[in-house]
C-alpha cells in the first residue's frame, strides 16, 4: 500500500521527503490499529490511506498528504494537537486539527448543522485552503463507500454532498473532484434518473466513439499542417451534467447534442486562437455559443475556449481548447497553485481567494443559520460578471452589481467622483 502513495508523489514532486510520508503512515497505523469500518467491514486506517491517494492525485506538497493520512488521528484515538505536532511540525498539527474541527459540527435541526459546516468550512478557507482540499478528499472517499450505509443515510450525505461540497470544489476549480462529487450524488439522490442516463450513454458509446473519432481524424490532419504540437480527445459529460440539462431545461436524452465534448491541448495562448481558426475554417460555429474564457477567466480560474460548431452531416458538438497549464489548473483548481517544495502559493493566489474574505465576511454579520445558507449559495452557484476597464482590464463582479459597484472597484476615488454611466452605449443610473 505504501509504495503506491509514495509512487505516485514521486511522479509528480521526485524532490518530496518521503520520510515524512513513511512516518505518516506508520504512526496514523499505529494509532487506527485494527479498529473495523462498522459498515465495510474494512479496516479503518484504509479510510485515511485513500485520502492520501486522491491528495496525491491532486499533486498536493506532503504536508498536505501527510495531514491526509493523520485527519482521523485526532478525532478518534488518544493523540492530540501537541503530539502531532512534537512528532511531525506545526503545519501538519494545524492541517489537522482543522479538519478535526470541521468535523465537530453537533446541531439539533439539519440547517443549524449544515449552516455550521458551512461557516466553519469559510473559516477554514480564509486560514489555510488546504484543510478544505483535505476535507473534500475525505468527502469524496466516503461517498465513494456510500452503498454501506442505510438508503435514508445515503440520501442525507449525498443531498449534503451536492449542495455544499461539490459547489465548493468548483468555486475551488477542481472540476476532476466537482463531476465525481456530483455523479455519486446523483446515484443515491435519484437512482432511477442515474440509472436510465448511465444506460442511455452506454448504449450510444460506439456509435459516439466512432463519430467522435471521424471529426478527430478530421482535425489531426489540419492542425499537423498547421505545424500546432497538440493532443486531442474526446471527453464524455458527466451524468450529472446531462441529468440538470434533461430535467432542468425539460429536454430528453436524444435532444442534448453535447454529450460528449472534444478537448484540444497545445503549448501556447497563441496555439489556441490558431486551432479555433483552424475548427471555424473546417466548420460552421453556432451563433451565440462561442466562450473566451482565456481573456475573461471563470472566477475559479478555469481558462479555456469553448465553441459549438456544427459538423457535416448538421449535427452540432462542442469544441475545448486550452493550453497543458490550463488543463491542469481546470482538472486540480486551487490544488494546481500549491508548489511541492514549500507548500508555498503563487503571486496570484492571494487575489484569487478575494471571494473568501467576502464569504467570511457574511459568516460574521448574520446569526441566522438560512440566512447564511441562502447568501452563501448565491456565491457558491452563480455566474459573475466581467467588466472592461477603459484600460482594457477585465474586472469580475458578482451578477447583480451596479456601476457605482464598479467604479469604486476600479479605485475609490473614481467612485467618489463619478457622476454617471454608460452600459452598452445607454446611459444608466449609478445604483
Amino acid at each position: 500500500m505504501l509504495d503506491r502513495l509514495i509512487n505516485d508523489i514521486l511522479a509528480y514532486n521526485p524532490m518530496a521527503d518521503i520520510s515524512v510520508i513513511k512516518k505518516a503512515y506508520e504512526y496514523a497505523q499505529n494509532y487506527h490499529g485494527d479498529i473495523i469500518l462498522r459498515f465495510s467491514g474494512e479496516a479503518y486506517f484504509t479510510h485515511p490511506f485513500n485520502v492520501a491517494l486522491i491528495l496525491a492525485e491532486l499533486n498536493m506538497d506532503v504536508d498536505t498528504i501527510a495531514a491526509g493520512l493523520l485527519h482521523d488521528v485526532v478525532e478518534d484515538t488518544i493523540a492530540t494537537y501537541d503530539d502531532i505536532k512534537k512528532e511531525f511540525n506545526e503545519e501538519i498539527a494545524n492541517l489537522v486539527d482543522g479538519v478535526t474541527k470541521l468535523s465537530k459540527v453537533k446541531y439539533k435541526s439539519k440547517e443549524e448543522r449544515q449552516a455550521e459546516s458551512l461557516r466553519k468550512m469559510v473559516i477554514a478557507m480564509s486560514k489555510d485552503i488546504r484543510v478544505i482540499i483535505i476535507k473534500l478528499a475525505d468527502r469524496l472517499h466516503n461517498i465513494r463507500t456510500l452503498q454501506y450505509m442505510s438508503p435514508e443515510k445515503q440520501k442525507e450525505k449525498a443531498i449534503e454532498t451536492l449542495e455544499i461540497y461539490a459547489p465548493i470544489a468548483n468555486r475551488l476549480g477542481m472540476a476532476s473532484i466537482k463531476w465525481e462529487l456530483e455523479d455519486l450524488s446523483l446515484k443515491y439522490i435519484d437512482p432511477e434518473g442515474f440509472k436510465d442516463i448511465t444506460e442511455k450513454v452506454k448504449q450510444k458509446r460506439k456509435e459516439r466513439e466512432e463519430y467522435i473519432q471521424g471529426i478527430i481524424n478530421t482535425l489531426e490532419g489540419k492542425l499537423r499542417e498547421a505545424e500546432i504540437d497538440f493532443e486531442i480527445s474526446g471527453r464524455p459529460k458527466s451524468i450529472y451534467s446531462i441529468y440538470k440539462k434533461m430535467y432542468h431545461k425539460n429536454k430528453t436524452f436524444e435532444e442534448i447534442y453535447d454529450v460528449t465534448a472534444i478537448r484540444i491541448l497545445v503549448n501556447s495562448v497563441r496555439d489556441c486562437y490558431g486551432v479555433l481558426g483552424t475548427v471555424h475554417t473546417l466548420w460552421k460555429p453556432m451563433p451565440g455559443r462561442f466562450k473566451d474564457y482565456i481573456a475573461m477567466p471563470k472566477p475559479n480560474m478555469y481558462q479555456s475556449l469553448h465553441t459549438t460548431v456544427i459538423s457535416f452531416n448538421g449535427e452540432p458538438f462542442e469544441i475545448q481548447i486550452r493550453t497543458f497549464e490550463m488543463h491542469k489548473t481546470a482538472e486540480l483548481g486551487i490544488a494546481a497553485h500549491w508548489k511541492y517544495k514549500e507548500g508555498v502559493k503563487d503571486s496570484e493566489f492571494d487575489e484569487k481567494l478575494n471571494w473568501l474574505r467576502h464569504m467570511l465576511d457574511w459568516q460574521q454579520d448574520t446569526n441566522d443559520p438560512k440566512e447564511f445558507m441562502e447568501s452563501l449559495k448565491i456565491d457558491l452557484y452563480t455566474d459573475e460578471v466581467f467588466v472592461f476597464t477603459p484600460k482594457g482590464d477585465v474586472i469580475n463582479l458578482p451578477a447583480g452589481s451596479t456601476p457605482i459597484d464598479f467604479a469604486y472597484r476600479v479605485h475609490s476615488g473614481v467612485g467618489n467622483r463619478c457622476i454617471g454611466a454608460k452600459v452598452n452605449g445607454r446611459i444608466v443610473p449609478l445604483d
